[in-house]
């Protein structure tokens, strides 16, 4: 993941996994340890504007995730990178966020009953409605959400754990819009404005990756399960 500390003591995994009919490529990586441990899947910015997982943000906030027990897997969407397909407008792309819980959860270093989801931008318009209707999803993290009015409905009625996360200075996610989704989001959930932060997060992805990795600590535990 970069020069991110301490990954030289990281085990990486470069995979691909069906989605249907196509292929995607990922890449898993596991903290140190033996047993097995909570998981995370990451969902990349808009696949038409250069998003990838390879994205500052997706790389820190799996780097810290991966240093706090937890195993952090990031995928491109089809049409990006090694992935095949095309752009599905955010559709079709729920298919592939689906397919990547499921390769995640038979892998023997799981607890696929700890299994959360991070979406950011892009991502996080499609990791909602897989996380509302997947019932492997056990938490989701939101980081600068653009939702459209037709998923405020999905943010009312899932109550599964939550977190929001936007800058204060965001062009794409307004503090309204923002303040706004805070407060039509069901219960249990948590809001973090991080002050000076705009969309893109340059120079902020150390402390958004930490309350990332802090929400789901809190709800998964940090610690390896012998």
């Amino acid at each position: 993941m970069g020069e991110q500390p301490g990954e030289e003591r990281l085990r990486r995994k470069a995979v691909s996994f069906p989605c249907g009919d196509i292929t995607l490529e990922g890449v898993c990586y596991f903290p140190e340890g033996e047993g097995v441990f909570p998981a995370v899947v990451l969902c990349h910015p808009h696949s038409l504007y250069g998003g990838s997982m390879d994205n500052n943000v997706i790389l820190a906030v799996g780097s810290t995730l991966v240093n706090k027990s937890t195993i952090a897997f990031m995928f491109n969407f089809r049409g990006v990178g090694g992935s095949q397909g095309s752009f599905g407008g955010g559709v079709a792309e729920q298919e592939d966020v689906a397919a990547a819980i499921s390769w995640l959860a038979c892998q023997p270093e799981v607890d696929a009953g700890r299994m959360g989801l991070v979406g950011y931008s892009f991502g996080a318009a499609v990791a909602l409605p897989v996380a509302h209707s997947d019932k492997r999803v056990k938490a989701v993290t939101l980081i600068s959400p653009p939702l459209e009015p037709s998923q405020m409905p999905q943010l009312k009625e899932c109550a599964k754990p939550k977190l929001i996360v936007c800058g204060t200075e965001d062009f794409v996610v307004s503090l309204e819009k923002a303040e706004l989704m805070n407060r039509e989001a069901a219960e249990p959930k948590q809001f973090e404005l991080v002050s000076g932060a705009d969309h893109f997060w340059w120079g902020h992805e150390v402390v958004l990756a930490e309350k990332v990795a802090a929400f789901f600590g809190g709800l998964f535990g940090s610690d390896s399960a012998e």
